[in-house]
């Protein structure tokens, strides 16, 4: 293995080791994390990696400790992901909502099996969706993406660092097991073609603010986002998961509470068309439009490429971005379309927020999980939805 924090050029990969490949691009130089199935790959290529360029692999003693590291090393300044499963991310639930209280940048990387508990540990799921976005307690926003290729999670992995760095937040990615141990080409840029986005820094030295210190959690106007002072640079930091002032103290109040919980979600809500990433396919003349994400969606693509070959008017949209849902989005689209199909490896968990957007029920196409759903039930969807329009037109 190569001894460059950029291995440029074209590789055969799967998508665990394309997405440590990705952090490293990023500039990620630590990794804590515990192994779990089917994500365990991540953390052995960072095993192998991160002595080769300088930085720091440390194998925690379960899922609660990693999620901890690497809030305390992103605190010191660096670029620090994990990476687990369903029931390691059930684990750090707790300590992610500690750090979207402190804002303090980290990616998690969630490569999901069927489940819940044990369930299916080598076998694919998509339901780790609402864990994601409410496992923890409290009103708190979050950022999540899902990669449908090998490729996609190389290149969502940068992105995700980007994006906790410039909003000061976790960003998680939300692959699946098909994705995770898929072996495709994936195109591994040169070093100044990968994008960084720096974090927010204070604008002066440590002495210019005298005694009363930086005000490490005091929001710039526009963007609602603190400049960031990292542990060890001079500046006077304190970070706590107690409500805290602009300084970073304790403030045992219901208004400093209900103003600091409000900026914590409205800065992702504000910054929403930034953050959300979609896919779209044939949906300018679309009658009935499949949503899906992750692996799932290679097979709905397949399903409406098929759909048109038989006349039916049908349109793919890929949410690669899972939270914020894009709600405008679909509302939007649903005044010129009536009919969704929502294909996922769960339950249901997307198809409630699609209706919720719509405001009536969507036909779904689900699986719990341990098999990747085919392009044919999603065919046969499409079909049964373009005859019901059809009814009804008549």
């Amino acid at each position: 293995m190569s001894g460059r924090e950029v291995l440029t050029g074209r590789h055969f990969m799967n998508g665990d080791d394309a997405c440590a490949e990705g952090a490293i691009a990023a500039g990620c130089r630590f990794f804590g994390g515990y192994p779990i199935t089917p994500s365990t790959e991540v953390a052995e290529r960072f095993s192998r990696r991160m002595p080769e360029i300088g930085g720091v692999y440390m194998q925690m003693e379960d899922e609660l400790g990693s999620i901890a590291a690497v809030l305390g090393a992103s605190a010191a300044g660096a670029r620090a992901m994990t990476a687990t499963s369903g029931p390691g991310l059930s684990l750090m639930m707790e300590n992610l909502g500690l750090g979207v209280m402190l804002e303090l940048p980290c990616v998690i990387i969630d490569i999901q099996r069927g489940s819940p508990s044990t369930g299916l540990p080598t076998m694919a799921g998509q339901s780790d969706l609402m864990q994601a976005r409410w496992g923890s307690h409290g009103d708190y926003a979050i950022v999540a993406y899902a990669p449908s290729s090998p490729q996609e999670i190389f290149d969502l992995t940068i992105h995700a660092f980007n994006v906790a760095d410039r909003y000061r937040v976790p960003v998680l990615i939300l692959s699946d097991e098909v994705i995770g141990h898929m072996v495709e080409r994936v195109v591994i840029p040169e070093s100044q073609a990968i994008p960084r986005w720096e974090r927010k820094r204070p604008p002066y030295p440590p002495e210019h603010y005298g005694q009363e210190g930086f005000k490490a959690f005091e929001p710039d106007a526009s963007d609602l986002v603190p400049p960031i002072a990292h542990a060890g640079d001079g500046y006077r930091v304190h970070f706590t998961g107690l409500t805290h002032d602009p300084r970073g103290y304790p403030d045992m109040s219901a208004e400093t509470h209900h103003e600091l919980v409000t900026r914590l979600m409205e800065k992702i809500r504000r910054n929403a068309e930034d953050l959300i990433l979609l896919e779209t396919e044939y949906l300018d003349d679309a009658d009935v439009v499949v949503i899906s994400f992750g692996c799932t969606a290679r097979s709905a693509r397949r399903a409406v490429r098929d759909a048109r070959a038989e006349g039916i008017r049908a349109g793919l949209l890929r949410l690669i971005s899972i939270w914020p849902f894009p709600e405008q989005r679909i509302r939007d689209l649903a005044h010129e379309v009536k009919t969704f199909v929502v294909a996922e490896m769960n339950l249901g968990q997307i198809r409630l927020e699609v209706e919720r957007c719509v405001g009536h029920p969507v036909r779904g196409v689900h699986h719990a999980g341990g098999a990747m759903i085919h392009p044919e039930p999603i065919l046969e969807a499409l079909r049964a939805s373009a005859a019901q329009t059809a009814g009804r037109q008549k």
